[in-house]
């Protein structure tokens, strides 16, 4: 059985290829008409992820409060400031024994702390989970990307 015909073109001239590798030469380095622009839609939250993110997030702000509480409780105790706080309370109530029990103030804090970093992150995810409800019904927002040359 005979092979197929197959079609080839005829061999471009010495002349027409380096008329191609100039025109391809200059089309690689013109310059550009300006960034590139492209528009995407964001119609969907991976509920997943937004509560990793949301954890991390309301955990590192719990960590932050409570360290630089504890920082600014030492500076308030090195310049005598609790100590005032602690005999103004104790005329206040009548009271000659009365002290600030910092470790139990401190265990207090970081309870507070992570009930508000539970239910933060618990709002957030439904927040994301009423969004892809509403982004289901009439779109999501639109984001507009842009690609730049600039390099640091």
């Amino acid at each position: 059985m005979d092979p197929a015909p197959v079609a080839t073109a005829p061999p471009k001239s010495k002349r027409q290829r380096k008329k191609d590798l100039r025109a391809s030469i200059e089309l690689a380095t013109s310059p550009k008409t300006g960034p590139r622009r492209s528009r995407c839609e964001i119609r969907r939250l991976d509920l997943w992820a937004v509560l990793k993110i949301a954890l991390c997030f309301y955990l590192a702000a719990v960590v932050l409060a409570i360290v630089s509480g504890i920082v600014l409780w030492a500076i308030a105790d090195a310049a005598g400031a609790i100590t005032n706080v602690e005999k103004f309370m104790g005329k206040i109530l009548s009271s000659k024994n009365y002290h600030l029990v910092s470790a139990q103030i401190l265990e207090g804090t970081i309870l507070v702390g992570l009930v508000l970093a539970a239910l933060m992150t618990i709002l957030t995810v439904v927040g994301a989970a009423l969004y892809n409800l509403f982004a289901e019904l009439v779109g999501g927002f639109e984001v507009t990307l842009v690609e730049t040359d600039h390099h640091p």
